[in-house]
């Protein structure tokens, strides 16, 4: 099943973006510590709203403990340095779609050591698009690719 992670989120709303596009769709999400933000677990179900008992959340506590859980995984970093467009990549059923932090991504050494990148093509004049919505497109496109929509 494919999985979405956020490597040290630092907006708790995005977060709870992304609980609420991971419960619709059946997706377990990954939260990758320590986050930008005082977790809290009250305002955190404020955001996701009524989601947040839907989903599948694991936290890690730190980038290493992550890689220990998924050492047969492939993980697919989200990325405006990649050089293929996520609609281009051929998606697997077991990827892990890595979302770096909202305010610089992901640090160069964890970049450097993720083979698998894509980006989404943007306007010559935009820098970026907000996490959670990026997760969405990417993970649309990816349980697409791989027939895993969830059956209504």
């Amino acid at each position: 099943m494919i999985h979405l992670a956020a490597y040290q989120p630092d907006i708790p709303q995005n977060t709870g973006a992304l609980i609420r596009l991971c419960a619709s769709f059946a997706a377990p999400l990954d939260l990758i510590e320590p986050f930008g933000f005082l977790w809290d677990e009250r305002k955190i179900r404020i955001s996701a709203m009524d989601y947040f008992d839907l989903a599948r959340i694991t936290r890690h506590s730190s980038w290493n403990s992550f890689c220990a859980h998924y050492t047969s995984r492939r993980i697919v970093l989200l990325s405006t340095k990649a050089s293929v467009s996520y609609s281009d990549f051929a998606f697997q059923p077991d990827d892990i779609l890595l979302l770096g932090r909202e305010s610089a991504g992901v640090p160069d050494d964890v970049h450097a050591a993720l083979p698998h990148r894509v980006r989404i093509p943007l306007s010559p004049a935009a820098r970026s698009i907000n996490m959670a919505m990026a997760g969405g497109i990417v993970l649309a496109e990816a349980l697409r690719q791989t027939h895993s929509f969830p059956s209504s």
